[in-house]
C-alpha cells in the first residue's frame, strides 16, 4: 500500500489525493452580498451538516493555491454574515459548474449562470428559484485555517429555515423523498457523481436492539472464502442468530443437497454462493436459513 507524507507534498499535490479519496462531497451553492448589494453566486464542496440543535451547516471557501488570493463570497460573508445555500442536484450541475468561473468581482454569477433570483424570509442573499432545496442561513462564526495559499476558512452557518420543492416530498408531502432528489456530489478532479434510483440502497440499522456482531457468527460462516465484508455485516447486524424455521422451502437449496450430498466441501461453497446472491438482493432472512440449513448438514 502507498504511504503518502503530505507535509512533503506540494498543496497541488495534496488537494489531488485528498480530493480523490475524500468523496463525495455535496456541493454547497452559495449566494452572498458585499456591503454595496453586489451579489456572488459560487459552488463549494468542502461543504456538510454537523449539527441539528441548533441546525449548524459548515463550508468552506479555501484560499486559491496558486496566489493566495481569497473567494468573493468569504469578503462577502465578512460584510453581511448572510448566506443562501442551494443544494445542487442533477437539473443544475452544468450551470453551477459555469459559476464556478472566477468572475471579476462585481459580476453577478445569477446573470452568467441563467438562475433566477428569488427573495429569502429572513436573509437578504437571494435564494436560486431553480434549485429544490433552498437554505437560508446566518453566519455565526468564520474561522480561519491559515493564511497561505489552500488554506480554509470555516464559515459556521445556524440553518434558519428550508425552503423544498413539492416534487421531490413524498407522497404525504411531510419529508423529501431521497429518490425524487438527485443529488450531484464532488470527487476528484472533473469527477462528480450523480444519485438516483440506480445506485441507491438502504442499510437497516436496529433501533433498540444491538446487532450481534461479526465475531458472534457461526464459524462456518465467520471463515466463509465466499461471503463478503458486507455479507458478514448483513447477517451480524440480526440481534440474535435465528433459529432453523422447519417451513422453509427453496428448490435450489433442494438441488443443491441433492447435487452435492457426496461433497460437504462443495456443498458448502455452493450454499454460501447462493447466501450471498441472497443478501445482495437484500433477502438476509432467506440468507440465514441457508446458511443454517448447510451447518445441519
Amino acid at each position: 500500500m502507498l504511504t503518502l507524507e503530505l507535509k512533503d507534498l506540494t498543496v497541488a499535490a495534496r488537494q489531488h489525493w485528498l480530493q480523490h479519496a475524500i468523496a463525495p462531497r455535496p456541493i454547497a451553492f452559495a449566494s452572498t452580498i458585499d456591503k454595496n448589494g453586489h451579489v456572488n453566486l459560487s459552488p463549494f464542496s468542502f461543504f456538510n451538516l454537523f449539527s441539528s440543535n441548533p441546525p449548524i451547516v459548515v463550508f468552506s471557501p479555501a484560499r486559491r493555491v496558486r496566489d493566495n488570493s481569497t473567494k468573493h463570497t468569504l469578503e462577502n460573508l465578512y460584510e453581511l454574515p448572510e448566506v443562501a445555500i442551494s443544494i445542487c442536484d442533477y437539473d443544475m450541475v452544468q450551470q453551477v459548474s459555469l459559476a464556478s468561473c472566477e468572475f471579476a468581482k462585481g459580476v453577478d454569477e445569477f446573470v452568467k449562470a441563467g438562475f433566477t433570483k428569488t427573495n429569502g424570509k429572513y436573509i437578504q442573499p437571494p435564494l436560486v428559484k431553480e434549485a429544490k432545496v433552498n437554505l437560508e442561513c446566518a453566519v455565526t462564526e468564520i474561522k480561519p485555517l491559515g493564511t497561505a495559499g489552500g488554506a480554509g476558512n470555516l464559515v459556521i452557518a445556524e440553518v434558519l429555515c428550508m425552503h423544498v420543492a413539492d416534487e421531490i416530498l413524498n407522497e404525504n408531502k411531510d419529508m423529501i423523498d431521497q429518490r425524487k432528489l438527485q443529488h450531484v456530489a464532488r470527487l476528484g478532479g472533473n469527477w462528480y457523481c450523480r444519485v438516483n434510483e440506480t445506485n441507491l440502497f438502504e442499510v437497516p440499522k436496529p433501533n433498540t436492539k444491538l446487532g450481534i456482531g461479526i465475531d458472534a457468527l457461526p464459524k462456518s460462516i465467520l471463515n466463509s472464502r465466499v461471503l463478503t465484508g458486507n455479507n458478514l455485516g448483513m447477517l451480524a447486524n440480526a440481534d440474535e442468530i435465528p433459529g432453523v424455521d422447519a417451513t422453509f422451502e427453496d428448490t435450489r437449496l433442494k438441488n443443491i443437497f441433492q447435487y452435492y450430498a457426496l461433497t460437504p466441501e462443495e456443498m458448502e461453497h455452493e450454499l454460501h454462493l447462493y447466501a450471498r446472491e441472497l443478501l445482495e438482493s437484500g433477502n438476509v432472512a432467506a440468507a440465514w436459513q441457508v446458511l443454517l440449513s448447510g451447518s445441519m448438514e
